[in-house]
């Protein structure tokens, strides 16, 4: 039966946003019809360079069981971290295995969103291969074009005229290391992609690397003791723990485990972070500090300015150079929508007004995925918001009143993963309570949040997801077994308290000395 003109969604976007947002639509009596300007699905991951700021020898830098959807798993002979062809093949993979292939419309470009003043919905004005520019109404609509379209370089006096052969670009335009074999390379920028590119360019032969930024972050690796970090670090007991403990306590205890686990910038020769990790911030590579360590990458404060080829830092110190890449972010980019749009949700280059990053109480059936700016793994996150969507789109969940939307509107900032997952998880109704799961209960507020794991319970639960998640636990430690540790049994003795979490108490109170045995470390 063709579905009623009521229940056809527009999407925008066919990376991994778009895509499992297209699925969760069609699960719940949707037709979505995804618009995707690119000649193929991926997004990011699809390798066409102009829209893609993925560079050719990049792989993710979250696991492969966080690198993934629910319904579509990673086979264990992969490898633990993904090439982005690897990554571009799977969301294909997941296109076809949901039949979202009839739903695209690639190479078609979305020119402007507009309310339809004749209906209900949305309007939508789109130019295809043709070059003739439709339009057609929609019941809903999901922006899924995400944050990173259209990069920043920074405003460095000097910085249009540099003379250094191999010029100035930004991170999305960077493809090869080496173009930089035997050159002074600068690169600015203490985001992951730029720590990632200086460490690769130094691998390659760069005759020198300085990495300048305006603060020091503490930086994590990537895999600690062969166990991914996003496994150990983005746990549901941390997000538990940061809406129930305080702030300084919270802070203090990532701050420690950081140092226990990668320690600090300044150790390896790099500059001293700031001693509140909330004001330094944190970022991740495996290779950046060890390479400063060896004299590989020289770390530099902020540019003040730039003379021909000449650098010179905020410190006094100057230096030549024959190449600039900037990994400085990106701008919000959502010009295809309406003035009318944009003035309602207050859009500029930082900022966008949003109920948990996702809707606005004066524009339903229009709703945002992956404008979540997340620190750790993206993937469980854009599940579960697709999720959330769909649900309120179907009436399976309900949002607040408009006025209590209204008094929670807020600025796109950056959320922890746990943070951001357990957000969209419990607006979705499918937040396992872990002590309802007493073979998976210490995996579940210590082990990963892997996206099976919002499988258990609430819609869309599967039976299967008992024995995946106690796979996912599995795969890169003994974390199934609900033997705690000595500090796990205080830390959710404190979890219990703050929250005065009456079942969690009597969960460890009743739990036999014999079963927190384990390290006290």
């Amino acid at each position: 039966m063709k579905p009623s003109a009521l229940r056809i969604v527009a999407v925008i976007g066919a990376g991994p946003a778009g895509l499992v947002a297209a699925r969760y639509l069609k699960s719940e009596g949707f037709q979505p019809v995804i618009f995707e300007q690119s000649h193929r699905i991926g997004g990011q991951w699809s390798g066409d360079r102009r829209y893609s700021g993925v560079w050719p020898s990049m792989r993710t830098n979250t696991s492969r069981v966080m690198t993934a959807f629910s319904d579509l798993r990673h086979q264990e002979s992969s490898r633990i971290y993904l090439s982005n062809q690897e990554v571009c093949s799977y969301l294909q993979y997941y296109a076809e295995k949901f039949d979202l292939t009839s739903c695209l419309r690639l190479k078609t470009t979305v020119r402007q969103i507009t309310r339809d003043t004749a209906g209900s919905g949305w309007l939508i004005d789109a130019v295809g291969e043709d070059g003739i520019l439709r339009q057609a109404p929609y019941s809903h609509v999901v922006i899924a074009t995400g944050r990173y379209r259209k990069f920043w370089l920074p405003a460095i006096p000097g910085i249009a005229e540099f003379t250094g052969r191999a010029g100035v670009i930004h991170t999305f335009h960077y493809d090869d290391a080496d173009k930089y074999r035997g050159l002074n390379v600068l690169v600015l920028g203490c985001s992951i992609s730029a720590l990632e590119i200086a460490s690769e360019i130094a691998m390659r032969g760069a005759h020198r690397v300085l990495s300048s930024y305006r603060r020091q972050r503490y930086i994590l690796s990537k895999i600690l003791a062969g166990i991914p970090t996003e496994h150990i670090a983005f746990t549901r007991f941390a997000a538990l723990s940061a809406e129930s403990l305080p702030l300084k306590l919270v802070a203090q205890q990532l701050k420690d485990f950081i140092l226990a686990t990668s320690g600090s910038p300044e150790q390896f020769g790099a500059m001293k972070p700031a001693a509140n990790i909330l004001e330094a911030g944190i970022t991740q590579s495996q290779h950046f500090l060890p390479l400063v360590a060896e004299g590989r990458i020289e770390s530099r404060p902020w540019v003040k300015s730039i003379d021909g080829q000449t650098i010179n830092f905020d410190d006094g110190h100057s230096v030549s150079v024959d190449a600039i890449v900037c990994g400085t972010g990106y701008k919000l980019d959502l010009g295809f929508l309406s003035s009318d749009l944009q003035n309602t949700l207050r859009i500029d280059p930082e900022h966008i007004d949003l109920y948990k990053s996702t809707f606005h109480p004066d524009l339903p059936g229009m709703a945002f995925l992956g404008f979540l700016e997340v620190l750790g793994p993206y993937f469980p996150v854009l599940e579960l918001q697709a999720r959330w969507i769909a649900y309120v789109y179907s009436g399976a969940a309900t949002l607040p009143s408009p006025n209590e939307m209204r008094s929670a509107l807020s600025s796109q900032h950056t959320l922890t993963m746990q943070t951001a997952a357990i957000m969209c998880a419990r607006a979705a109704g499918v937040e396992p309570d872990p002590l309802n799961w007493p073979l998976l209960t210490r995996a579940l507020y210590f082990g990963p949040l892997s996206p099976i794991s919002f499988r258990l319970s609430g819609r869309d639960g599967l039976p299967e997801a008992v024995e995946q998640v106690a796979e996912d636990a599995r795969a890169f430690g003994a974390i199934l077994t609900n033997e705690f540790s000595s500090r796990e049994r205080m830390q959710l003795q404190a979890l219990a308290s703050a929250r005065k979490d009456a079942s969690l108490a009597q969960f460890v109170a009743r739990r036999p000395e014999s079963t927190w045995a384990g390290s006290t470390t």
